[in-house]
């Protein structure tokens, strides 16, 4: 039993935190685990900026309304979810999630939480597990499954070298230097036939 695991931003969507920097004129904001491999450390700096502005989730998930997934990305999940099963693991958060699976089908995802006050402030966030991408992909192998994964950024190198076969998809050029045995795409038609031979 095959089942393929998918990062969200940056793979489906486009970084949720960067259409935020953009459409709150916070340019820090733009920073995203493609720049910092330790996710605690990058949401405790974005919350505190979060702070030091007065914005809070409503702000957030305004901006999330007018995103769309990437171009492709709804027509590659279908066909894919047509021969397997598919998960989509993320470190991004329930609050921040629900708009984007709706505009991508529904699918199953796997993400976070978010703590937020009355008033609408963010005041922290709890993760599902510790390194959630890797400790959920050896889950799914316990239970009988072997994975195939594919994801951008370095919290997803776990779970891609994890699994029997994983794969970098618009990833960036140091990451893909740095692990260079990992196979690496740029569109979703490629992406779709490696997955497919895996599955073959």
């Amino acid at each position: 039993m095959d089942i393929v695991c998918l990062d969200l931003e940056g793979v489906l969507v486009p970084e949720i935190w960067i259409a935020f920097a953009e459409a709150s004129g916070i340019p820090e904001l733009k920073r995203t685990t493609r720049d910092e491999p330790d996710y605690d450390k990058l949401m405790a700096w974005r919350l505190g900026i979060l702070r030091e502005h007065g914005l809070g989730l409503k702000e957030i998930q305004e901006t999330i309304a007018k995103i769309d997934p990437i171009p492709g990305a709804k027509e590659f999940l279908d066909e894919l979810r047509s021969i397997t099963q598919v998960i989509i693991i993320s470190d991004t958060f329930t609050q921040f999630a629900k708009p984007l699976m709706k505009k991508l089908g529904w699918p199953t995802i796997f993400c976070n939480s978010l703590e937020v006050a009355e008033d609408g402030e963010i005041t922290g966030f709890r993760m599902r597990v510790q390194n959630s991408k890797y400790t959920t992909v050896k889950a799914l192998q316990s239970i009988g499954y072997e994975t195939i994964a594919s994801g951008d950024s370095y919290n997803d190198l776990g779970m891609i070298k994890a699994s029997k076969t994983g794969f970098l998809f618009k990833s960036t050029d140091q990451i893909k230097s740095d692990n260079p045995e990992i196979a690496a795409y740029e569109d979703y038609g490629e992406l779709l036939a490696a997955i497919k031979e895996v599955l073959s």
